[in-house]
């Protein structure tokens, strides 16, 4: 699948899409709302589908778009904590409503 380009993009909807255009980012960005700052393993035991691939690329790509904050120590072992930036605490209520909407309409469990 193509990604869009943002610099192709002609409305502001299609300008979001192509930002957070995965399932993943979405709900790193909430885990990350709801955990505060987490490592990188803290990330993954929450969310056990995702593969350390995935990952990795959805937290680069939230990093190259200013919504999250990698902070590296110098240390051994490495360590490496995530957290959202102020442009990706705007993301929040929007967040907030997905999950509103989530919580009205989803299916009963049987």
């Amino acid at each position: 699948m193509k990604k869009w380009s943002t610099e192709t993009c002609t409305c502001s909807i299609t300008y979001t899409l192509s930002i957070i255009s995965s399932k993943w980012k979405w709900l790193l960005l909430y885990k990350l709302f709801q955990n505060g700052v987490q490592r990188y393993g803290e990330i993954k035991r929450s969310i056990p589908p995702i593969t350390h691939k995935m990952l990795s690329q959805q937290l680069k790509e939230l990093e190259e778009e200013s919504l999250i904050n990698r902070k590296e120590y110098p240390q051994i072992p490495p360590k490496v904590e995530y957290s959202l930036t102020t442009k990706g605490e705007t993301l929040i209520p929007v967040l907030e409503l997905m999950s509103q909407w989530g919580a009205a309409n989803k299916p009963a469990v049987k």
